[in-house]
């Protein structure tokens, strides 16, 4: 009787450490979590808020830096989703995570740099302290959240990968941020609500 209760709690041991596991960790938000407001420091030198978009639908929210490979392939088109979506009511909000004393390269004056060299037409703003990024469960450069705007606050949506070809832009089959974003303007509901972000583990 002893062996099969050690048994029986050993599988629940087992099953439950999985969930987290699936979940990361149960750390940060799952979609439809509603996402606390941040007031961080963008490369104008101002603070940004979610609240200032007082005319957004929701937002693009993308943790990325200058020196992932991952997130330097991807921002063209972060800039193209910005350009295509904020005029729409879903600007793109960048903030860059890492540790600048890990990574040098994502100090603000490296990321104005970068921001001027790209033209991004985005705020980009430095997650000062690291606390913005455990609050939404990020663990990749570049990571997405799509939130929308509701009575409750701003709702998770879509949790993951801008698209599924991080190498090669014309090779994309399947654009999961721009299909949720469409979804969520056209009040349909989103197929796949959460993906495999793809990129450089975030430097603490």
């Amino acid at each position: 009787m002893k062996n099969t209760l050690k048994t029986f709690l050993a599988l629940i041991t087992i099953v439950t450490l999985s969930s987290f596991a699936y979940l990361g960790g149960g750390h940060g938000y799952h979609v439809g979590d509603v996402a606390t407001d941040f007031e961080l420091e963008n490369i104008d030198g101002k603070t940004v808020s979610l609240s200032d978009f007082e005319s957004a639908k929701g937002f693009i929210v993308v943790f990325t830096c200058n020196t992932c490979p991952y997130a330097v392939a991807y921002e063209d088109r972060v800039e193209a989703l910005n350009k295509k979506y904020a005029e729409k009511g879903y600007p793109v909000v960048a903030i860059m995570p890492n540790n600048t004393e890990v990574k040098p390269g994502d100090s603000m004056e490296a990321m104005k740099a970068r921001a001027k060299a790209k033209g991004f037409t985005f705020p980009y703003l430095m997650d000062q302290g690291q606390k913005i990024y455990p609050q939404y469960g990020a663990t990749k450069t570049p990571h997405i959240y799509i939130l929308q705007k509701t009575k409750k606050g701003n709702v998770v949506k879509y949790i993951g990968a801008i698209d599924d070809n991080y190498q090669d832009a014309s090779a994309v089959t399947k654009k999961y941020v721009e299909d949720a974003v469409d979804a969520l303007l056209s009040g349909k509901e989103i197929e796949e609500k959460q993906t495999r972000a793809i990129g450089c583990s975030i430097k603490v």
